[in-house]
């Protein structure tokens, strides 16, 4: 087939396909495979999309790229350059050029609609794997065709984006944390998240797209989902400096024992833990819709030891690794990691999924175990490790018994011990208390030792 394509024959060949896909409708799978195959394995030359051998996109690129730039940059993501006024030959892959021009000679209307329901996820999807500007390329040729498309060809192309430019995926995490808390507009919340929608209708062209949406839509895009979990945690904790930073109302706290106010700056505590949880579940929610149950695990598993044992630029500069943002610091991550865990394994003990839970959790308790007796050398700040062990705990005391019960007794004792050694007693106890019966021994030895 490709032996002629490229030459004076390529259009002949095109309505030749056409015929025969008119012919022999199943044809079109066939055709649709093949292509694609021979796009992904990358051994043609482009195809010049010219107007001579191949239909040029001319018309509506310029259009199109400009409504991408619109898109993003009003959801507050910046977009690689476009090439703009044809400076730069358009070109496709060969076989994709031919699979492109294939799908552009049928009408749009309900008889051609299932066909082109096959063909259409298939060139989105090989299209976003192919150079920049490919996409943007299809989607000017498409909305010559039909242009009551336009939004949603426009929407889809600027979606491949963040296939080609992690910097964009970070800005746009960046965004969905800034917009959440309420870091960059007067309101936060989930509805500025995800309320603001798709289209054109609104005055001056394309209106913006909620951060939230637009990550529901892009996140598959995204070829490494291991350096999208640690952008989530690195965001997360410098979420808990800017809420720190951020001018809020002083409620005057008092600690429980001394009765002096708890400051730092002009923040309040108790607001900004009511911000931190906000950006500890988001942060969740995102590494959920990710990677799910098995990205979950490896960010408890592995992600996170490695996080504590790793030294850290911020902690290097005393005023981020200050006792405060330390101890939030901490808390966040204990929040996350819980409600991650929850995401993935329930509370109970019904999803299939939570038959992997004992492993995962004796393998994270057994870290914080061998840290607390010293065995494991860390190089995070001591406030934030503290706070994130003490939380941790807290958390899963109170609200996943079933999760300790699982649990190896060994590990309950050991941790139970490390507790003791910074005076949690009572949460060192408490861990015991609910391990269930098989723990009921350590939790005497426990009290025995306390009471000498």
């Amino acid at each position: 087939m490709f032996s002629i394509i490229g030459t004076s024959q390529t259009d002949s060949t095109i309505r030749g396909l056409k015929d025969l896909t008119d012919l022999l409708p199943v044809s079109l799978a066939t055709i649709v495979s093949y292509l694609s195959a021979e796009t992904t394995r990358g051994l043609w030359k482009p195809a010049s999309m010219n107007g001579t051998d191949w239909p040029s996109p001319a018309t509506n690129l310029s259009m199109v790229e400009q409504n991408i730039n619109k898109i993003l940059a009003a959801t507050g993501v910046d977009v690689p350059s476009l090439s703009a006024g044809g400076t730069t030959s358009a070109s496709l892959p060969l076989p994709l050029a031919a699979l492109v021009s294939l799908t552009i000679t049928y009408k749009v209307d309900k008889v051609t609609e299932p066909l082109l329901n096959l063909v259409g996820p298939a060139v989105t999807t090989i299209g976003a794997g192919c150079p920049w500007p490919s996409m943007s390329i299809i989607a000017a040729l498409w909305t010559q065709k039909a242009k009551r498309w336009t939004d949603h060809l426009v929407f889809t192309a600027s979606r491949t984006v963040f296939h080609h430019s992690n910097d964009a995926v970070i800005q746009l995490l960046k965004v969905c944390f800034q917009s959440t808390l309420g870091l960059n507009s007067p309101i936060g919340g989930v509805g500025n998240l995800l309320g603001h929608g798709f289209g054109s209708h609104c005055t001056g062209g394309i209106a913006a797209v909620a951060p939230g949406i637009l990550y529901l839509r892009v996140h598959r895009s995204v070829r490494d989902v291991m350096f999208m979990t640690e952008e989530i945690v690195s965001l997360l904790l410098r979420s808990v400096k800017d809420i720190v930073s951020t001018d809020i109302p002083i409620e005057n706290l008092k600690r429980p024992k001394s009765g002096t106010v708890i400051r730092y700056g002009e923040v309040s505590l108790s607001l900004a833990m009511t911000r931190i949880k906000l950006a500890a579940s988001l942060g969740a929610s995102l590494v959920w819709i990710t990677g799910g149950l098995n990205l979950i695990q490896t960010l408890i598993k592995e992600t996170l030891p490695c996080w504590f044992i790793s030294v850290h630029r911020s902690d290097l500069n005393k005023v981020d690794s200050g006792g405060m943002i330390g101890m939030l610091k901490g808390y966040a991550l204990a929040y996350f990691t819980v409600l991650s865990a929850a995401f993935a394994w329930g509370l109970d003990s019904v999803s299939s999924a939570s038959k992997k839970r004992p492993v995962i959790l004796e393998a994270h308790l057994g870290f914080m175990a061998r840290a607390l007796d010293c065995k494991i050398s860390l190089g995070c700040n001591r406030a934030t490790w503290r706070a994130y062990v003490s939380c941790f705990v807290s958390l899963m005391v109170s609200c996943t018994s079933k999760w300790v019960r699982e649990v190896d007794v060994e590990i309950l004792r050991s941790l139970s011990r490390g507790l003791r050694k910074w005076d949690e007693e009572e949460l060192a106890l408490a861990l015991l208390r609910i391990g269930g019966m098989s723990s009921m021994g350590a939790a005497a030895e426990f009290i025995i030792e306390s009471s000498v």
